[in-house]
Protein backbone atom coordinates (compact mmCIF):
# COMPACT_ATOMS: atom_id res chain seq x y z
CA UNK A 1 0.00 0.00 0.00
CA UNK A 2 1.67 2.95 -0.92
CA UNK A 3 1.92 5.51 2.15
CA UNK A 4 -0.55 8.56 0.97
CA UNK A 5 -3.58 5.52 0.61
CA UNK A 6 -2.39 4.23 4.14
CA UNK A 7 -2.66 7.74 5.76
CA UNK A 8 -6.10 8.32 4.33
CA UNK A 9 -7.33 4.50 5.17
CA UNK A 10 -6.57 5.20 8.80
CA UNK A 11 -5.91 9.24 9.11
CA UNK A 12 -9.82 9.66 10.66
CA UNK A 13 -9.03 7.03 13.51
CA UNK A 14 -5.59 8.63 14.21
CA UNK A 15 -7.28 12.30 14.83
CA UNK A 16 -10.31 10.63 16.74
CA UNK A 17 -7.36 9.45 19.27
CA UNK A 18 -5.86 12.75 19.24
CA UNK A 19 -8.76 14.31 20.37
CA UNK A 20 -9.49 11.63 22.83
CA UNK A 21 -6.08 12.10 24.14
CA UNK A 22 -6.85 15.80 24.63
CA UNK A 23 -9.92 14.52 26.94
CA UNK A 24 -8.50 11.41 29.02
CA UNK A 25 -11.89 11.42 30.77
CA UNK A 26 -14.03 10.14 27.27
CA UNK A 27 -12.24 7.45 26.76
CA UNK A 28 -12.68 4.09 29.21
CA UNK A 29 -10.10 1.41 30.21
CA UNK A 30 -11.83 -1.10 27.26
CA UNK A 31 -11.83 1.63 24.69
CA UNK A 32 -8.14 2.66 25.23
CA UNK A 33 -6.80 -0.96 25.23
CA UNK A 34 -8.52 -1.48 21.58
CA UNK A 35 -7.45 1.99 19.91
CA UNK A 36 -3.74 1.07 21.55
CA UNK A 37 -3.88 -2.30 19.89
CA UNK A 38 -5.38 -0.57 16.53
CA UNK A 39 -2.25 1.89 16.91
CA UNK A 40 0.38 -0.09 17.32
CA UNK A 41 -0.40 -2.76 14.38
CA UNK A 42 -0.43 0.88 12.45
CA UNK A 43 2.65 1.42 13.68
CA UNK A 44 4.11 -1.36 12.90
CA UNK A 45 3.29 -1.42 9.08
CA UNK A 46 4.54 2.24 8.81
CA UNK A 47 8.11 1.08 10.62
CA UNK A 48 7.98 -2.04 8.30
CA UNK A 49 7.29 0.36 4.89
CA UNK A 50 7.77 3.63 5.62
CA UNK A 51 10.92 3.53 8.35
CA UNK A 52 11.84 7.17 7.28
CA UNK A 53 8.87 8.46 6.82
CA UNK A 54 6.93 11.28 9.40
CA UNK A 55 4.08 9.31 9.73
CA UNK A 56 5.78 6.59 11.50
CA UNK A 57 7.24 9.27 14.14
CA UNK A 58 3.60 10.53 14.27
CA UNK A 59 2.44 7.17 15.25
CA UNK A 60 5.33 6.28 17.53
CA UNK A 61 4.52 9.69 19.56
CA UNK A 62 0.58 8.59 19.70
CA UNK A 63 1.47 5.75 21.00
CA UNK A 64 3.70 6.74 23.37
CA UNK A 65 1.12 9.27 24.76
CA UNK A 66 -1.41 6.65 25.10
CA UNK A 67 0.38 3.88 26.67
CA UNK A 68 0.97 6.45 29.51
CA UNK A 69 -2.43 7.32 29.75
CA UNK A 70 -4.04 3.55 29.69
CA UNK A 71 -0.89 3.20 32.82
CA UNK A 72 -1.49 6.17 34.32
CA UNK A 73 -5.47 5.90 34.47
CA UNK A 74 -5.05 1.86 35.20
CA UNK A 75 -7.46 0.85 37.59
CA UNK A 76 -6.01 -1.66 40.52
CA UNK A 77 -7.79 -5.10 39.67
CA UNK A 78 -10.58 -6.07 42.82
CA UNK A 79 -8.95 -8.64 45.17
CA UNK A 80 -5.42 -7.23 44.17
CA UNK A 81 -4.99 -6.86 47.90
CA UNK A 82 -5.72 -10.50 48.48
CA UNK A 83 -3.38 -11.66 45.62
CA UNK A 84 -0.78 -10.19 46.01
CA UNK A 85 -0.80 -11.93 49.75
CA UNK A 86 -1.75 -15.25 48.41
CA UNK A 87 0.64 -15.69 44.66
CA UNK A 88 2.95 -12.81 44.60
CA UNK A 89 4.51 -12.61 48.30
CA UNK A 90 5.10 -16.75 48.31
CA UNK A 91 6.18 -16.54 44.41
CA UNK A 92 8.54 -13.67 45.30
CA UNK A 93 9.41 -16.19 48.50
CA UNK A 94 10.07 -18.77 45.93
CA UNK A 95 12.81 -17.53 44.31
CA UNK A 96 14.44 -15.74 46.95
CA UNK A 97 14.53 -19.82 48.23
CA UNK A 98 18.32 -19.83 47.73
CA UNK A 99 19.05 -16.68 50.00
CA UNK A 100 16.64 -17.66 52.54
CA UNK A 101 18.55 -20.76 52.85
CA UNK A 102 21.85 -19.03 53.49
CA UNK A 103 20.53 -16.74 55.50
CA UNK A 104 18.71 -19.54 58.12
CA UNK A 105 22.68 -21.41 57.59
CA UNK A 106 24.37 -18.02 58.82
CA UNK A 107 22.21 -17.49 61.70
CA UNK A 108 21.97 -20.88 63.06
CA UNK A 109 25.41 -20.97 63.21
CA UNK A 110 26.08 -17.93 64.87
CA UNK A 111 23.51 -19.26 67.35
CA UNK A 112 25.61 -21.79 68.43
CA UNK A 113 29.10 -19.41 68.18
CA UNK A 114 26.56 -17.41 70.81
CA UNK A 115 26.49 -20.43 73.04
CA UNK A 116 29.94 -21.88 72.48
CA UNK A 117 31.21 -18.57 73.32
CA UNK A 118 29.50 -17.55 76.23
CA UNK A 119 30.21 -21.12 78.20
CA UNK A 120 34.01 -20.63 77.50
CA UNK A 121 33.85 -16.93 77.97
CA UNK A 122 32.25 -15.55 81.34
CA UNK A 123 32.79 -12.07 80.15
CA UNK A 124 31.08 -12.68 76.68
CA UNK A 125 27.56 -12.85 77.36
CA UNK A 126 28.41 -9.12 79.18
CA UNK A 127 30.16 -7.73 76.17
CA UNK A 128 27.56 -8.89 74.03
CA UNK A 129 24.28 -8.14 75.74
CA UNK A 130 25.79 -5.24 78.29
CA UNK A 131 26.57 -5.07 81.63
CA UNK A 132 22.83 -3.02 82.43
CA UNK A 133 20.95 -5.57 81.51
CA UNK A 134 23.07 -8.70 82.72
CA UNK A 135 22.74 -6.68 86.10
CA UNK A 136 19.41 -6.05 86.01
CA UNK A 137 18.61 -9.87 84.64
CA UNK A 138 20.97 -11.32 87.56
CA UNK A 139 18.61 -9.70 90.30
CA UNK A 140 15.77 -10.59 89.10
CA UNK A 141 16.32 -14.41 88.95
CA UNK A 142 17.72 -13.71 92.61
CA UNK A 143 13.73 -11.91 92.97
CA UNK A 144 12.27 -15.27 91.60
CA UNK A 145 11.32 -13.25 88.63
CA UNK A 146 13.74 -14.03 85.70
CA UNK A 147 11.64 -12.30 82.98
CA UNK A 148 10.04 -9.93 84.85
CA UNK A 149 11.53 -7.01 82.35
CA UNK A 150 8.88 -7.96 79.94
CA UNK A 151 6.59 -6.66 82.62
CA UNK A 152 8.02 -3.29 83.02
CA UNK A 153 6.50 -1.04 80.77
CA UNK A 154 3.12 0.20 79.54
CA UNK A 155 2.03 -2.25 76.72
CA UNK A 156 0.68 0.09 74.64
CA UNK A 157 4.01 2.03 74.79
CA UNK A 158 6.12 -1.15 74.39
CA UNK A 159 4.20 -2.49 71.51
CA UNK A 160 4.91 0.54 69.52
CA UNK A 161 8.66 0.38 70.64
CA UNK A 162 9.01 -3.39 69.37
CA UNK A 163 7.28 -2.97 66.25
CA UNK A 164 9.40 -0.20 65.53
CA UNK A 165 12.51 -1.58 66.42
CA UNK A 166 11.62 -4.99 64.83
CA UNK A 167 11.30 -3.22 61.68
CA UNK A 168 14.53 -1.22 62.28
CA UNK A 169 16.44 -4.20 62.62
CA UNK A 170 14.99 -6.63 59.67
CA UNK A 171 14.77 -3.23 57.63
CA UNK A 172 18.72 -3.04 58.36
CA UNK A 173 19.07 -6.56 57.40
CA UNK A 174 17.16 -6.32 54.17
CA UNK A 175 19.37 -2.63 53.07
CA UNK A 176 22.52 -4.08 54.05
CA UNK A 177 22.36 -6.01 50.56
CA UNK A 178 22.57 -3.11 48.74
CA UNK A 179 26.33 -2.44 49.71
CA UNK A 180 26.82 -6.79 50.12
CA UNK A 181 25.64 -10.06 51.00
CA UNK A 182 28.33 -9.62 53.28
CA UNK A 183 27.16 -7.05 55.27
CA UNK A 184 23.02 -8.83 55.56
CA UNK A 185 24.92 -11.89 56.84
CA UNK A 186 27.13 -9.95 59.18
CA UNK A 187 23.84 -8.28 60.93
CA UNK A 188 22.54 -11.88 60.92
CA UNK A 189 26.05 -13.29 62.42
CA UNK A 190 25.41 -10.71 64.92
CA UNK A 191 21.87 -11.07 66.05
CA UNK A 192 22.28 -15.27 65.81
CA UNK A 193 25.58 -14.73 68.28
CA UNK A 194 22.90 -12.29 70.31
CA UNK A 195 20.00 -14.80 70.45
CA UNK A 196 22.91 -18.03 71.26
CA UNK A 197 24.71 -16.21 74.41
CA UNK A 198 21.13 -15.01 75.54
CA UNK A 199 20.01 -18.59 75.53
CA UNK A 200 22.83 -20.06 77.34
CA UNK A 201 23.04 -17.13 80.05
CA UNK A 202 19.74 -18.33 80.88
CA UNK A 203 20.60 -21.74 81.02
CA UNK A 204 23.69 -21.09 83.33
CA UNK A 205 21.52 -19.09 85.64
CA UNK A 206 18.92 -22.53 85.83
CA UNK A 207 16.24 -20.85 83.95
CA UNK A 208 16.40 -21.75 80.76
CA UNK A 209 12.47 -23.76 80.67
CA UNK A 210 11.32 -20.38 81.88
CA UNK A 211 12.99 -18.19 79.02
CA UNK A 212 11.91 -20.70 76.72
CA UNK A 213 8.27 -20.28 77.31
CA UNK A 214 8.64 -16.66 77.56
CA UNK A 215 11.12 -15.53 75.11
CA UNK A 216 9.76 -17.68 72.16
CA UNK A 217 6.15 -16.67 72.55
CA UNK A 218 7.02 -13.85 70.44
CA UNK A 219 10.46 -14.40 69.66
CA UNK A 220 9.50 -17.28 66.96
CA UNK A 221 8.44 -14.83 64.68
CA UNK A 222 10.80 -12.19 65.52
CA UNK A 223 13.90 -14.27 64.83
CA UNK A 224 11.82 -15.86 61.74
CA UNK A 225 11.67 -11.92 60.40
CA UNK A 226 15.28 -11.41 61.10
CA UNK A 227 16.29 -13.77 59.44
CA UNK A 228 13.87 -13.96 56.32
CA UNK A 229 14.81 -10.04 55.92
CA UNK A 230 18.59 -10.86 55.87
CA UNK A 231 17.50 -13.00 53.20
CA UNK A 232 15.83 -10.57 50.89
CA UNK A 233 18.61 -8.29 51.64
CA UNK A 234 20.60 -10.74 49.76
CA UNK A 235 18.73 -10.96 46.84
CA UNK A 236 19.80 -7.53 46.21
CA UNK A 237 23.76 -8.04 46.43
CA UNK A 238 22.99 -11.37 44.24
CA UNK A 239 21.01 -9.54 41.63
CA UNK A 240 23.96 -6.69 41.14
CA UNK A 241 26.86 -9.48 41.51
CA UNK A 242 25.49 -12.33 39.56
CA UNK A 243 23.20 -11.30 36.64
CA UNK A 244 23.73 -14.02 34.49
CA UNK A 245 22.04 -13.74 31.10
CA UNK A 246 20.42 -10.22 32.05
CA UNK A 247 22.36 -6.72 32.19
CA UNK A 248 23.55 -5.84 35.34
CA UNK A 249 21.01 -3.09 36.14
CA UNK A 250 17.99 -5.62 35.12
CA UNK A 251 19.55 -8.19 37.11
CA UNK A 252 19.79 -5.39 40.21
CA UNK A 253 15.96 -4.20 39.78
CA UNK A 254 14.81 -7.85 39.38
CA UNK A 255 16.11 -8.83 42.68
CA UNK A 256 15.10 -5.55 44.36
CA UNK A 257 11.40 -6.40 43.38
CA UNK A 258 11.37 -10.23 45.03
CA UNK A 259 13.68 -8.76 47.68
CA UNK A 260 11.21 -5.87 48.42
CA UNK A 261 7.95 -7.98 48.24
CA UNK A 262 9.41 -10.07 50.46
CA UNK A 263 9.93 -7.27 52.95
CA UNK A 264 6.47 -6.63 52.68
CA UNK A 265 5.18 -10.04 53.03
CA UNK A 266 6.65 -9.55 56.84
CA UNK A 267 4.45 -6.91 57.73
CA UNK A 268 2.44 -9.27 59.62
CA UNK A 269 4.90 -10.90 61.43
CA UNK A 270 6.44 -7.35 62.57
CA UNK A 271 2.65 -6.55 64.05
CA UNK A 272 1.99 -10.00 65.30
CA UNK A 273 5.30 -10.61 66.99
CA UNK A 274 5.03 -6.51 68.58
CA UNK A 275 1.41 -7.68 70.28
CA UNK A 276 2.79 -10.81 71.04
CA UNK A 277 5.93 -9.35 73.29
CA UNK A 278 3.83 -6.59 74.62
CA UNK A 279 0.54 -8.53 75.83
CA UNK A 280 1.18 -11.94 75.86
CA UNK A 281 4.82 -12.52 76.97
CA UNK A 282 4.90 -10.80 80.19
CA UNK A 283 1.78 -13.01 81.50
CA UNK A 284 3.63 -16.61 79.87
CA UNK A 285 5.07 -17.73 82.98
CA UNK A 286 1.74 -17.07 84.72
CA UNK A 287 -0.10 -19.29 81.83
CA UNK A 288 -0.33 -23.21 81.84
CA UNK A 289 2.91 -24.16 80.05
CA UNK A 290 0.90 -25.75 76.90
CA UNK A 291 -0.91 -22.50 76.31
CA UNK A 292 3.07 -21.19 75.92
CA UNK A 293 3.66 -23.65 73.84
CA UNK A 294 0.43 -23.90 71.32
CA UNK A 295 1.29 -20.25 70.36
CA UNK A 296 4.89 -21.03 70.37
CA UNK A 297 4.44 -24.42 67.72
CA UNK A 298 1.20 -22.21 66.10
CA UNK A 299 3.91 -19.69 65.35
CA UNK A 300 6.72 -21.67 63.60
CA UNK A 301 3.40 -23.93 61.68
CA UNK A 302 2.44 -20.53 60.20
CA UNK A 303 6.01 -19.41 59.27
CA UNK A 304 6.79 -22.87 57.27
CA UNK A 305 3.01 -23.08 56.10
CA UNK A 306 3.47 -19.36 54.52
CA UNK A 307 7.10 -19.10 54.03
CA UNK A 308 8.45 -22.46 52.64
CA UNK A 309 5.34 -24.70 51.97
CA UNK A 310 3.15 -22.10 50.30
CA UNK A 311 5.81 -20.80 47.59
CA UNK A 312 6.54 -24.24 47.12
CA UNK A 313 3.23 -24.50 45.74
CA UNK A 314 3.04 -21.15 43.95
CA UNK A 315 6.03 -21.71 42.29
CA UNK A 316 4.46 -25.20 41.06
CA UNK A 317 1.18 -23.81 39.87
CA UNK A 318 3.36 -21.15 37.97
CA UNK A 319 5.43 -23.66 35.97
CA UNK A 320 2.07 -25.51 35.27
CA UNK A 321 0.59 -22.86 33.48
CA UNK A 322 3.70 -21.56 31.99
CA UNK A 323 3.64 -22.24 28.23
CA UNK A 324 6.25 -25.36 27.44
CA UNK A 325 5.63 -26.18 30.94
Amino acid sequence: MREAAFIKRNEAKWKRLELVLTNAKALTADEASDLYIQLNDDLSYARTFYAKSAITTYLNGLAVRLHQHIYRNKRTPKGRFYTFWRDEVPMAIAQARGNLLIAFTVFMVAMLIGAVSAKHDPTFVRLILGDGYVDMTLENIQNGKPMAVYGEQDSGLMFLQITFNNIRVSFNAFAAGLLTALISGLVLLYNGIMVGAFQYFFHEQGVLQESLLTIWVHGTLEISAIIIAGGAGMCLSSGLLFPGTLTRSESFRRGAMIGLKVVMGLVPVFIIAGFLESFVTRHALTLRPWVALTIIFGSLAWVIWYFIILPYHAERRTRAIAPGA
